[in-house]
């Protein structure tokens, strides 16, 4: 697949022709710097923020909350009920400046998820048209967990933002380049393609193998470690750093029902709430707050490289943004590493 070039009054026009068949989301300011996730309100090309906006996509394919099925007592049985899937016409879904940590996040979470038809479903109905960053943020760290900040692992179609603002688009994959049929593009020129591979060449190919690293690592010698102590003691449990976190995906589901109809719906939960792990009997296994913080992160950067091979994290740096205790992942990964 060649990579093509638009100019940015045509990728204007290249938009307004994907919003007639997609609904179309990017990155939207809210106020000052801050930027999240919401459905493209105007024409024209957006501005796709440095870093990371303050919300992940995992609400496109973990949606918030999500319906299962619904239910209702059929007439005359009372003990048998009618299931059946929510109806629900809704367009494919494209999401334009998804950051490569990102579209990353959906590759790990369609591990364990491989199996979930409600995760597939959400992903095969979206397109997602990554920006590569040429510059990271202080709190970025993907290369540390097996990224890139020119990886488009996880897109259907990557765009790097020439200095005269044109965008060089490379397809990915066979939605990616159906969003291509169009006569808005060119070829890229030769300066163009050498300005593109100069930027590959500055990423770091050397980062290192964390993953491996931490397989490596005695699960016990991890388990028992002195430092989590240290690292509870700051916790306060509210849940942040799981709530945007774009490779959490801790759920609860409740059934919930109105005049003889019902629905069973899944949504978000986070295992730093002391009644995540709540049995029917009143015992909890984690009801001391250092046991939920090492499991949290035990549970990315140890149980799941040793079920699944990468470490489940991308290093977009939200949860070290935005935890109001300045819990830093980057020092207990650090931590790990020496034990």
């Amino acid at each position: 697949m060649k990579p093509l070039v638009v100019e940015k009054a045509q990728a204007e026009k290249w938009l307004e022709e994907l919003c007639r068949v997609f609904d179309v989301f990017c990155p939207v300011k809210v106020k000052g710097d801050l930027y999240q996730w919401g459905r493209l309100g105007k024409k024209g090309l957006p501005r796709i923020p440095e870093g990371v906006p303050k919300t992940t996509i995992k609400t496109f394919f973990f949606p918030q909350p999500e319906v299962l099925f619904e239910f209702g007592a059929r007439p005359g049985l009372k003990d048998a009920f009618r299931l059946k899937e929510p109806v629900c016409e809704k367009r494919p879904r494209l999401l334009f400046g998804v950051r490569p940590c990102d579209a990353r996040s959906v590759v790990l979470n369609s591990m364990p998820y491989e199996e979930d038809p409600y995760f597939q479903k959400n992903r095969d109905e979206t397109t997602m048209v990554g920006f590569l960053c040429k510059d990271g943020c202080s709190t970025c760290f993907c290369t540390w967990t097996g990224g890139s900040p020119l990886g488009m692992e996880g897109m259907d179609l990557a765009v790097v933002e020439l200095e005269d603002g044109a965008l060089f688009l490379e397809p990915i994959t066979e939605k990616g380049l159906g969003l291509l049929e169009f006569d808005f593009f060119r070829e890229p020129t030769e300066e163009e393609e050498v300005f593109v591979k100069g930027l590959r060449e500055k990423v770091n190919k050397d980062a290192e193998e964390t993953s491996s690293r931490l397989r490596s690592k005695g699960l016990m010698d991890l388990y028992n470690a002195p430092f989590w102590q240290e690292v509870s003691d700051a916790c306060i449990n509210c849940g942040t750093c799981t709530f945007l976190c774009p490779t959490c995906y801790c759920f609860d589901i409740q059934d919930e029902t109105l005049r003889g109809k019902g629905r069973r719906i899944r949504y978000w939960d986070s295992c730093m709430f002391p009644l995540f792990t709540q049995h029917a009997s009143g015992h909890n296994p984690r009801g001391d707050k250092l046991k939920r913080v090492r499991n949290r992160f035990m549970h990315k950067l140890k149980y799941f490289p040793d079920r699944f091979g990468p470490v489940s994290c991308v290093g977009c740096g939200r949860c070290v943004r935005d935890c109001p205790v300045n819990i830093d992942i980057r020092q207990v990964l650090a931590r790990m590493l020496e034990v």
